[in-house]
Order: C-alpha cells, then sequence, then structure tokens
C-alpha cells in the first residue's frame, strides 16, 4: 500500500494550481534562459533569422493567452457546474483532477508568463543581440505548444463534463480501487481474525475527529508495532465514518502484557491514520460504486426521468463488480513488516449494499430497469457463483418484494418472476 508521503503527494499533483505552479516556474525559467546561454550564439546569426520580430511575437502571446486563459476557466467552471448538476457533486472530484484541462490551463499560464517575462527582459536589454536569437528559438518551440495544445483542448471541450464522460470517470476510478483492494485485500496488513477476543491487558485508541478516514498508512503502523512489539487491531478502513471518541485501534501486546500508558506513543499510530470531511475515491471501492449508484438514482429522479442513464449504470456495476470476482493470476499481496498489523476486508455484500439497494428502490416503479436489474444479478451469479450467488439471490427477492409493492400490472410483476426464476439458486 502507499505510504502517507506518497498519498499526499499523489493529491497534492492532481491539484490544478499544482501544475499551474509548476508551468509558470517553468515560463519564466525558459524566458530568462536566452540571458544566460546568450554568449554562446554568433551575432551575425540574428540578421539573418529576422530575431528582431521577437516583440512582437511575445506581445501576441501574451494578450492572446490571457484572453485564452480567461475563456477556458470560465468553460472549466461550466464544466464543474454540469458535473454537479446533471451527474452528482460527489463525481466533480474527478472532472477537476483532468489532466488533458490542467496541462492546457497550465500551457496558457505558462506561455503568458514566458511571454511576459520576455517583454520585460527585453525592455531592460538584458538579452542582447545574440540573446534575441536564443529568446526567437524559444518563442517559436512555445507556439508549437501553444498550437498543440489549442487542438487537443478544442477536441476535449467536446467531451468536459458531460454525462456519458463524467460516468466513464466514476467507472475507471472504481475499477481502479477495486483492482488494488483485489490485490492489496488488508492493504498490506493481515486479516483480522473473526473470533478476535480482545484481552483485559489491551489498549484502544479512540479518535480525536470526526470525519472519513481517507487513508491508513499501514507500513507506518508495521514499524510502529515491531518497534513496541505489539499487535494493532484496527477498526476502520477507508471510508470509515468516525467520530470523537470512537474507538480505531485495539493495542495488544506481543507477550500479553499490559500496555503501559505511554509505552506506545498515541500520536504516531494516529497520525498515520487521515481523517478528513469527505470521502475519496482512491482507496474506498465502496465509495465509487456508491456514487455510480447515485447518478442512477439522480437519472430516476422524477426531475430527470432518464432511465437510460440508470440502465447504463447498472451495465458499468456489472464490469465494476466482475473485478472483484474475476479470478487473480497472482495471490493477493501484503507487506512482511505488517504481519502484527491486523485489518478487515471488504465483504461482498457491503459491495451489493451499495450499488444495487438504491437503484432498486428508486427504480421500483419502472419494468425496464426491474428487468436490467434482475439480469444484471443473473449475470454477477454466473460470473462468480461461488461469491456471488447469495448476494445475488438475495437482492433480487429483495427486488420483487419491491416491484410487486410499487407496479400496477400483473403482467409486469409475471414478467419479472419468470425471469427471476432463471436465476441460479
Amino acid at each position: 500500500m502507499t505510504a502517507r508521503w506518497r498519498w499526499i503527494t499523489s493529491q497534492l499533483t492532481k491539484r490544478l494550481w499544482f501544475r499551474a505552479s509548476l508551468f509558470s516556474l517553468l515560463g519564466v525559467a525558459t524566458a530568462l534562459v536566452a540571458v544566460v546561454f546568450k554568449d554562446f550564439i554568433p551575432e551575425s546569426l540574428s540578421a539573418r533569422i529576422g530575431a528582431d520580430a521577437v516583440d512582437k511575437i511575445l506581445g501576441i502571446i501574451a494578450s492572446s493567452m490571457l484572453a485564452v486563459t480567461t475563456f477556458s476557466l470560465s468553460t472549466m467552471v461550466g464544466a464543474y457546474s454540469a458535473a454537479s448538476s446533471g451527474v452528482t457533486p460527489r463525481a466533480t472530484t474527478l472532472v477537476m483532477q483532468d489532466t488533458t484541462t490542467q496541462n492546457a490551463l497550465a500551457t496558457f499560464i505558462g506561455s503568458f508568463l514566458f511571454s511576459l517575462v520576455g517583454i520585460i527582459a527585453l525592455s531592460t536589454g538584458a538579452y542582447g543581440t545574440q540573446g534575441r536569437v536564443l529568446l526567437f528559438a524559444v518563442t517559436i518551440a512555445v507556439v508549437i505548444l501553444i498550437v498543440y495544445t489549442l487542438l487537443r483542448w478544442i477536441d476535449h471541450l467536446s467531451k468536459l463534463g458531460r454525462v456519458g464522460e463524467t460516468i466513464d470517470r466514476v467507472e475507471n476510478a472504481v475499477i481502479e480501487a477495486i483492482n488494488q483492494r483485489v490485490q492489496w485485500p488488508y492493504l498490506g496488513g493481515v486479516a483480522y481474525p473473526p473470533d478476535l477476543v480482545l484481552p483485559t491487558s489491551s489498549r484502544t485508541l479512540s479518535s480525536d475527529q470526526t470525519g472519513y478516514v481517507q487513508h491508513i498508512d499501514v507500513k507506518a503502523l508495521g514499524l510502529i508495532a515491531k518497534e513496541h512489539s505489539v499487535r494493532l487491531y484496527l477498526e476502520i478502513l477507508p471510508g470509515s465514518f468516525v467520530h470523537v471518541g470512537m474507538p480505531l485501534v485495539h493495542i495488544v501486546a506481543v507477550s500479553g502484557e499490559s500496555i503501559a500508558e505511554g509505552s506506545v506513543a498515541a500520536d504516531k499510530v494516529l497520525a498515520a491514520l487521515t481523517i478528513d470531511v469527505r470521502r475519496t475515491f482512491e482507496h474506498d471501492p465502496r465509495f465509487g460504486l456508491s456514487v455510480l449508484s447515485e447518478i442512477a438514482s439522480r437519472a430516476l429522479s422524477p426531475a430527470v426521468n432518464d432511465p437510460g442513464t440508470a440502465i447504463d449504470v447498472i451495465g458499468r456495476g456489472v464490469r465494476t463488480l466482475t473485478c472483484w470476482g474475476r479470478p487473480q493470476r497472482s495471490t493477493p499481496e501484503h507487506d512482511p513488516g505488517c504481519d502484527l498489523v491486523y485489518l478487515r476486508g471488504l465483504t461482498v455484500e457491503d459491495l451489493f449494499d451499495d450499488f444495487f439497494s438504491p437503484i432498486s428502490r428508486d427504480g421500483a416503479g419502472l419494468l425496464d430497469v426491474n428487468i436490467r436489474l434482475l439480469k444484471a444479478l443473473i449475470s454477477l451469479s454466473q460470473i462468480n457463483p461461488e461469491l456471488f450467488r447469495q448476494a445475488c439471490i438475495k437482492h433480487a427477492d429483495l427486488l420483487l418484494v419491491r416491484a410487486d409493492a410499487t407496479l400496477l400490472l400483473q403482467h409486469e410483476k409475471d414478467q419479472l418472476l419468470s425471469l427471476a426464476r432463471t436465476m441460479p439458486r
């Protein structure tokens, strides 16, 4: 699993300001590089390539990039609003992390600063004749980069914030999180003993915050456990909601002795747990499935009335859950240094409840949605009967109960019953 500092770094690099700041610094450095290397350029070269024209080119870039950046920012904000209102606010985070959008805006801002610094340096005479030649060459390269970025940006605008594109992002995030959890079922630690009885000598650490667990640094916990010869039993997973005073970690000495107050630094253990106000997609497959289900529920609301989107999401749910039930080519992994850290794993029942229950509830009065849900459950029961069958039967029976209470025509009810009988039991 990812260490805390790497996870924080990955979160920072996904922010819009990070790439914009990086490209801005690059633009300033690029504009000043001609001052440093101007002595390596022959003086006669400037007359041959027309380096005097660089002033006008930089002026055009500065004025045009400022306008393009302003337009792009307004378009981006509109796309975020469309994703929030048309899909779900929980999916806006993924739209904001779009690399194409971030690269385009960062390129425009960086180009603007490059031209601005270049104009200022030219007005002070810092370049000289030779420096103008090098600045001219770099400016041509920047123009090519701007044209390429604009073409990509224009193509990307046709998809940014659209319902289908946003759902694609959510589905990909869920699949990535599920594949990672399948590979690391206990986040690098080992399975929590199902019949564990904590000894009276154990010590419990409680939360001092209220929010959602975003990340657990299992490697750091493993180092703490080995250093103090203790076992750490975690009651939480990424995505768990915790409150002040809620038990998070049970500490048990390997030797069975009592854990003295202060013998294990509680602040170090709690520092390995990142708690914030909202859930994230990276290490929380249940959140991604809940967001997919929320998209379908919103589509089924009377205000939207779009059962086609709900049916599309059901198909995506089958694809994502298939990743959970697909036989793996390699055995699940764990970190050898985390053998004293115990975590609970995700259950199929929880995954099915997160995805199917809301859609079944909100689509109970629509025959086509009920049929698609039943077919999805039948498909999953055939994909991995040993793992999925009981959960599929449970949700199919619940769907029939809801449909019987909501549908008006007996013919539609009989149609669902006939389809449900084809499910392996």
